[in-house]
């Protein structure tokens, strides 16, 4: 059994995507209740992960937001609960709703068809500064 970290929700995300980690980074910047823990999807502990919740690692291509024990959410709705968890103006950003899961998917499935068009990828997973190093899964 994987050893999570308490009362910390884990956020699997694309490690290559440029988009991907721009927004870790704006995550962990405003990230102030220190509640969000990261790992890259292809990564050993991020396969670990979807194996351990029961997503085939060949199938996911999108964010996933872990609540160890309790539940997981992938695409859209991974979205708007991190958004949640932010607080501040950012949990405005949850007005989004009241569009049906299938719409907003859609939306979300089209940016993320095309994120590394559009914002370019990297070979490697980027590999966190010490600072950061914390709130990495390894």
């Amino acid at each position: 059994m994987l050893d999570f970290p308490k009362d910390k929700k884990i956020i699997l995300f694309d490690g290559i995507c440029n988009l991907c980690n721009s927004t870790v980074q704006f995550i962990i910047k405003h990230d102030k209740k220190d509640l969000f823990r990261f790992a890259a999807i292809e990564s050993d502990m991020g396969q670990q992960i979807l194996k351990h919740i029961g997503i085939d690692p060949k199938k996911s291509d999108s964010v996933i937001l872990y609540e160890p024990g309790i539940a997981y959410s992938c695409k859209s709705e991974a979205v708007l609960e991190i958004v949640q968890d932010l607080g501040s103006f950012y949990s405005l950003l949850t007005v989004f709703k009241i569009f049906p899961t299938a719409f907003s998917d859609s939306v979300y499935d089209y940016v993320a068809k095309n994120r590394y068009q559009w914002y370019g990828k990297k070979e490697h997973c980027l590999l966190p500064t010490a600072d950061l190093e914390s709130k990495f899964l390894h």
